[in-house]
């Protein structure tokens, strides 16, 4: 099992999750963060910390794709370990609909 950061987290950009894993793991995108499934020690530290719940197993139904996500910009995006802001949109953004086809973007953020 894994963690991955599903569509949630795109256009809000928490990075609570990123102070509590002990491995760092997480990598950043212009947008959103992800998870590198191979790095990932499944410890759960992560999941609560999520504000907008972007965090799942990948026992979750349907998360193969998310799986597969996450590993894709692992590898191309930096590794972030410090906590950021959230994006201003933040919550407005958190919860809606259609996120990955109206915001993601494939570029790099700015790791740390």
């Amino acid at each position: 099992m894994t963690y991955v950061v599903t569509e949630n987290c795109i256009a809000c950009k928490y990075t609570d999750c990123v102070e509590v894993c002990p491995v760092d793991c997480f990598y950043e995108g212009e947008n959103t963060l992800v998870i590198h499934p191979d790095e990932c020690i499944d410890c759960g530290v992560c999941e609560p910390e999520c504000p907008a719940d972007a965090i799942r197993p990948d026992t979750e139904p349907g998360m193969e794709q998310w799986v597969e996500f996450n590993r894709k910009f692992s590898e191309q995006w930096p590794v972030i370990v410090t906590k950021k802001d959230p994006l201003p949109e933040a919550e407005e953004r958190d919860g809606e609909e259609g996120k990955m086809e109206k915001y993601f973007s494939e570029a790099p953020g700015e790791g740390g």
